[in-house]
């Protein structure tokens, strides 16, 4: 293992309750009715642009682009003006990145928003601690295609003055299903963290963890990496 890629909601922040109410509102002022069963089953792993794409396609609506583009605006903005005000972190993610950084070049792979990563990183203190950050608007493709994970590992090869780190030397934490597939598409090894989804979900990742406040980085190393 040479380095150590993050998702962002969902393993750091536990902002899905967050993005499901600020996306039901949006959606809501446009006559579609989205439940939080819904959305954790079907919505959970994509960007704004996905969920917003995935919701007109469910429900049989025209995709006009300046509709979209409206949409996600709207739902950033009441994001951001969510985070600022119920902002909370997992258990153990400071304790776990600060851990993993101190070993490992550390990035993020996330289809949240840059400004929405950013704030709540440097609230937490950690944003130091990443070396490169990959937000919605750096792919064209979000998880479970794994380009962010790819632009991620790419960002870190930048930075990194030793040989490039290939894929396989990567290992990924995640929380949901197009987040394990993206990881595992782009030849990294997969650590799932049940704060979303339950344990027996999760089986498609190479390891599986209650919480990072269990979890100790050189045990994974040792783990998926046997020598």
């Amino acid at each position: 293992m040479r380095a150590v890629i993050f998702d962002f909601d969902g393993v750091i922040a536990d902002t899905e309750p967050l993005h499901f109410e600020c996306l039901r509102r949006i959606l809501a002022d446009i006559q579609i009715i989205l439940t939080e069963a819904d959305y954790y089953a079907d919505y959970l792993g994509f960007d704004d642009r996905g969920c917003i794409l995935e919701a007109l396609r469910i429900n049989r609506r025209p995709v006009s682009p300046l509709l979209v583009e409206e949409l996600m605006a709207k739902k950033a903005a009441a994001y951001l003006t969510s985070i600022k005000d119920h902002l909370v972190i997992f258990p153990g993610v400071r304790e776990f990145v600060e851990e993993a950084a101190a070993a490992y070049p550390i990035a993020i792979a996330s289809g949240a928003l840059r400004p929405e990563i950013e704030l709540v990183l440097e609230q937490i203190g950690i944003r130091k601690a990443f070396r490169h950050i990959t937000s919605a608007e750096d792919v064209t493709c979000g998880k479970p295609n794994p380009e962010p994970f790819l632009q991620a590992l790419a960002g870190l090869n930048r930075h990194h003055s030793a040989a490039s780190i290939p894929p396989d030397a990567c290992l990924a934490i995640e929380d949901s299903h197009p987040g394990i597939r993206a990881a595992r598409s782009a030849g990294m090894r997969v650590l799932a963290v049940a704060n979303t989804y339950t344990v027996q979900d999760l089986h498609e990742a190479d390891a599986i963890s209650y919480s990072l406040s269990e979890t100790r980085i050189e045990e994974l190393r040792t783990r998926l990496w046997p020598t």
